[in-house]
């Protein structure tokens, strides 16, 4: 009964605090599979405007004057849009990051009541198996022991039966 109490405690009050840095200016950026959190701008509860140096911490990107930036990889921003992913605000510089998203076409998710944003993986990271609906390759053996691959396959009707016990 205690423990039941504890987990139930514990539920409130993360609830509770989530809650509670979505309005102080807070929120949980999971990009990469890695979750940061962020100082946000209360501009625009649409869009998500983080600081420069929150921007790097959690995405690893950086604002140059050739785009926006990570290793070797730019992306510019369009002519006559600099204010759609720049701005300062309270003397601070600020990115938005949603806009960041649209333009590399990055699925984002946001839940506004706990303060959360989602970014998934862009474009040029999700490969072309799901666009050309071409399976990705794989060797598994057969009932006797014997490598066979999927591209061995090829130009062939394939029928695979999977299993799993969950």
């Amino acid at each position: 009964m205690l423990g039941k109490f504890i987990c139930v405690a514990i539920g409130i009050l993360m609830t509770a605090l989530t809650s509670y840095a979505a309005d102080q200016g807070r929120a949980v950026v999971i990009y990469d599979g890695v979750s940061s959190e962020v100082t946000i701008s209360s501009a625009s509860t649409k869009d998500l405007w983080v600081t420069l140096k929150d921007l790097t911490r959690a995405t690893r990107f950086v604002v140059k004057p050739q785009g926006i930036c990570r290793d070797e990889l730019c992306f510019p921003i369009p002519k006559g849009r600099k204010a759609s992913f720049l701005s300062k605000q309270a003397g601070v510089e600020v990115f938005n990051l949603s806009e960041f998203a649209r333009l590399v076409k990055q699925p984002a998710a946001h839940d506004e009541k706990n303060g959360v944003w989602y970014f998934g993986k862009r474009e040029d990271e999700r490969g072309t198996y799901l666009a050309s609906l071409e399976a990705p390759n794989f060797t598994l053996p057969d009932m006797a022991g014997r490598t066979h691959s999927l591209s061995d396959f090829r130009g062939k009707k394939v029928l695979l039966i999977t299993w799993a016990s969950w």
